[in-house]
C-alpha cells in the first residue's frame, strides 16, 4: 500500500465565502482548491476535505490594516479561528494575508481569464499558503516535521 502524502490547507476567510488552497508537505507547491460558502455546512464540508486530502495542518489568513494594526475584520477572523480550533483535530496557524486578494485579482486579470469572486478567494488562499510555507522552513526538502 502506498504511503499517504499529507497536505497543508489554507483558508482565505471572507464574510460570505472561504477560499481554500492546498499543498503537499513534500512538494510544497500551493494551488487553489475551491471556494466554499461560509454557512452552517462549512465546518462539515471542511472536515470532509481534511479527511479526503489527508490534511495535517491548517493555515488561516489573518487580515490586518496596511500598517499591521488589528481591524474589525481581524477580530471577526480571530473568532472564526477560535471556532476552527475547537471543531478540528489538527493544528491551526495564522498567516498575514496583506494584499493577497489584490495580488490574486491582478494575476487573474493579467492572464485575461474569466473569473468569479470565488476564484480570487481560492487563489488568495494559495498566496497565503505560499507565504506561510516560505516563513516556516522547518519542513524543507520533503522532511516531515511536526510544527
Amino acid at each position: 500500500m502506498p504511503a499517504v502524502t499529507h497536505s497543508i490547507l489554507s483558508l482565505d476567510v471572507g464574510d460570505k465565502r472561504v477560499g481554500i488552497a492546498i499543498a503537499s508537505v513534500v512538494a510544497r507547491l500551493p494551488r487553489p482548491l475551491l471556494t466554499l460558502p461560509r454557512n452552517d455546512k462549512f465546518i462539515p464540508d471542511l472536515r470532509k476535505i481534511i479527511s479526503d486530502e489527508a490534511v495535517e495542518t491548517l493555515v488561516v489568513g489573518l487580515p490586518r490594516g496596511l500598517d499591521g494594526q488589528h481591524t474589525k475584520q481581524t477580530q471577526v477572523t480571530e473568532t472564526f479561528i477560535d471556532e476552527l480550533k475547537t471543531q478540528l483535530k489538527i493544528p491551526v496557524y495564522t498567516q498575514d494575508e496583506a494584499l493577497t486578494s489584490v495580488q490574486a485579482e491582478s494575476e487573474l486579470q493579467a492572464h485575461g481569464a474569466t473569473y468569479q469572486r470565488g476564484d480570487i478567494d481560492a487563489l488568495a488562499a494559495a498566496y497565503i499558503l505560499e507565504d506561510w510555507l516560505q516563513e516556516n522552513t522547518n519542513q524543507q526538502k520533503g522532511e516531515h516535521v511536526t510544527l
